[in-house]
């Protein structure tokens, strides 16, 4: 098997963990990472995510990076540029993404068209997974193989958000604020717009052929105080929320993604929250519930959890590489997979 040459494109907080990732995968070669920062242009591409020198050094020259015309990169940063996205595409390069696009609108109307066209210029294919939206939608459609009757897909995600450190992001979505004002409601929907992408990805899989998507959302309040040492929620303001979206057809709801997102458990409502991270059914002949629970190991810190967010991209880079050019849904990149035989010969 050829190896791949592939750009790690950002290195945040998945960035970094992908980065890793490529490293650590002999049938990939690292041919070249792009910073934002300028303190880590110039830096080694193993010290940036703690592995030995690697001799690939970080930069922001585009061009040099375009010019490289790589397997694949592997897209992680904050908000997407679509016109460096459509650039990559367009010079040959596979690009998989933990990004949804979201503040480009996501990938669909122009944006769709854009990235499709880039697509069929550079024979190139783009696909966007993670864990969620990514790789538990594929779990969950996957299952429904062995039905001979499906009503309805729901999946669940429970997550302790406490580990997730980021003030910028709680504070976006209402967190440590009074009520489920109009304006809350309203930053809710935009953030959870991205799992409106997932139901839709979920169902094209499906074939269901959705004529209405709805989106729900409501909050909880901290009981007490609870301060996180990063983030602090005065009793009775927010402390939860728990939304997502329902694919309908006909009135039926057919696919349901829905989040609980939780900094404490400790909520004046009283809301029950499983343990297990997600919560997949299916509805149907037969029935299927299947609970997927995560134990990290005792060296993991708080971002080691976007190691989930990352490996499903960094999985998936020959299955991408085989599949038909242009935008992928679920059902274009065959069953992803961690190359365990490869890291037990080394």
């Amino acid at each position: 098997m050829d190896k791949l040459r592939v750009i790690q494109w950002a290195t945040g907080k998945v960035g970094k963990l992908s980065l890793r990732a490529i490293l650590d995968d002999p049938r990939l070669e690292l041919v070249g990472v792009y910073a934002y920062s300028k303190d880590k242009v110039g830096v080694d591409a193993g010290e940036l995510c703690g592995r030995p020198a690697v001799g690939v050094l970080a930069t922001d020259d585009l061009d040099a990076l375009f010019a490289l015309a790589a397997d694949t990169v592997i897209y992680t940063p904050f908000e997407a540029d679509l016109g460096q996205v459509v650039r990559l595409l367009e010079s040959g390069s596979d690009v998989i993404s933990t990004n949804l696009f979201l503040n480009v609108g996501g990938v669909e109307g122009d944006v769709r068209v854009q990235l499709e066209a880039a697509c069929g210029r550079g024979h190139s294919s783009l696909y966007i997974s993670g864990i969620n939206p990514g790789w538990v939608n594929a779990i969950a459609t996957a299952m429904t193989a062995i039905c001979r009757k499906v009503d309805y897909v729901g999946i669940v995600e429970s997550a302790d958000c406490s580990v997730y450190q980021s003030v910028e992001t709680w504070s976006f979505l209402g967190m440590g604020e009074r009520g489920a004002t109009p304006e809350v409601l309203a930053r809710a929907r935009q953030w959870l717009i991205l799992f409106r992408d997932a139901v839709v990805r979920v169902a094209e899989a499906l074939e269901f052929k959705l004529d209405d998507i709805e989106f729900f959302v409501d909050y909880a309040t901290a009981a007490k105080k609870v301060d996180l040492g990063w983030f602090c929620m005065e009793e009775g303001t927010n402390a939860a929320l728990r939304g997502g979206w329902n694919g309908k057809v006909g009135g039926q709801t057919v696919v349901q993604i829905k989040v609980i997102w939780y900094l404490t458990k400790d909520l004046a409502e009283g809301w029950e929250i499983d343990a297990d991270q997600y919560h997949l059914v299916i509805k149907g002949e037969p029935n299927i519930d299947t609970r997927i629970r995560f134990t990290p190991p005792e060296h993991w810190g708080n971002h080691d959890w976007d190691t989930m967010t990352a490996l499903p991209a960094v999985s998936a880079a020959f299955d991408v590489k085989a599949a038909r050019p242009g935008v992928l849904g679920l059902r274009d990149v065959g069953l992803p997979y961690a190359p365990a035989g490869v890291w037990l010969g080394r």
